[in-house]
């Protein structure tokens, strides 16, 4: 009989939010409003849909291993040199990549407890050790990661801002961080949602930042509505771009991908809409949270962070919700059993989701709670 690895079998295969299309084959609902994945929700940019439609006729191709369009585009819109840029299949790829490309199974990998679920898939699948230092009021405790440093620490994962708690490292503190981090210790920042906190003056664009022990990681998934494309790119030193070329899938990602990820760079116009209107629904959640006497985390991203009382009266609100043709994420699996993550939508799915709450909320037995800022 062929032998798993201990490590492998230990392994929970990923636990994707739930789809309009199952709550419907299992409810006779009306209406279905998913506020669960943090998606745009108005989908790809209009030029982005063009630049698909446009390629279509060249999918008998394979697609360029370098992608060098999307690496160039992307060099020219951040003022970074396009040996520093590689592409691949979301952050979620390009994590496992940098995991399999800079530590062995005798090395730790440390992160935060509460943050990005997929940086505990990318380092269980291979073996890796993974450190998780409790978080400090739902944000990173960055001095907590720094003790926790020992001779077997190879990598530190860390997300700013960081998903599911939507809290922001400021600029000051991840500098003095990166200062006491050892050279030999590779960091990575995951950006997934900086256009969401780029207008934060407080925020440390790590792009800008040349450090010789970091990657960033970003994707095309969130503010640029191209989810189902899986499509993102990392910007760290050459010698480590060049690593990662090595331990890459060659044909990632594909031609529908990288013409999308070009044209959807080019949509200024798309990307503000973006941002105007997660301001809009994020107030419009806030507010029906502090009506309904829900604890909240503050977001520097497109989604809000909700503390119920305990796991149990998270998954029966998060029941309720889908009874009610809302799908919102209960996030035990990231490492906060009491949490329930809500993305911002259009203003109608938002209005929506705020009937649904508030209903939910008033047929639950559950006490007062104070607002968490």
């Amino acid at each position: 009989m062929i032998k798993i690895p201990p490590f492998v079998q230990s392994l929970k295969p990923y636990k994707a939010g739930l789809s309009i299309e199952q709550l419907a084959r299992e409810k006779n609902l009306e209406r279905i409003v998913k506020l669960a994945s943090a998606e745009n929700p108005l989908g790809p940019s209009p030029k982005a849909q063009a630049a698909i439609a446009n390629a279509i006729s060249g999918l008998h191709r394979y697609p360029d291993p370098s992608s060098y369009d999307l690496v160039h585009a992307i060099a020219k819109k951040y003022g970074v040199q396009p040996n520093h840029i590689i592409c691949g299949h979301g952050a979620d790829a390009l994590l496992s990549y940098i995991v399999s490309a800079f530590t062995s199974e005798q090395n730790d990998i440390i992160t935060s407890e509460g943050t990005f679920i997929g940086i505990y898939v990318a380092t269980r699948k291979m073996g890796r050790n993974l450190v998780r230092v409790p978080m400090k009021n739902y944000e990173f405790d960055l001095d907590g990661i720094l003790d926790a440093i020992t001779d077997k620490t190879a990598m530190i994962y860390v997300a700013n801002p960081n998903n599911p708690t939507g809290t922001l490292i400021k600029k000051q503190d991840f500098e003095a961080f990166m200062e006491q981090v050892p050279d030999h210790i590779m960091v990575i920042l995951d950006e997934a949602y900086t256009a969401y906190a780029t207008g934060n003056p407080d925020y440390p664009n790590g792009v800008t930042y040349d450090y010789d022990n970091m990657v960033v990681t970003r994707t095309f998934s969130k503010a640029y509505g191209l989810a189902g494309l899986r499509i993102g790119f990392a910007v760290g030193p050459d010698h480590v771009i060049e690593a990662l070329y090595k331990v890459k899938l060659p044909f990632e990602p594909n031609n529908l991908a990288q013409v999308a990820a070009i044209a959807a760079l080019d949509d200024e116009e798309f990307l503000q809409q973006t941002i105007d209107l997660n301001r809009k629904s994020l107030a419009m959640l806030y507010q029906c949270f502090e009506d309904n006497h829900l604890s909240y985390i503050r977001s520097s991203t497109n989604f809000i962070l909700v503390i119920m009382d305990s796991e149990a009266e998270a998954l029966e609100f998060a029941s309720l919700c889908l009874d009610n043709g809302l799908i919102v994420r209960h996030v035990d699996t990231f490492g906060i059993p009491n949490g329930i993550r809500i993305n911002s939508g259009t203003l109608d799915e938002t209005r929506f989701a705020v009937d649904v709450i508030s209903r939910v909320v008033h047929s639950m037995k559950r006490t007062s709670k104070t607002i968490v800022n």
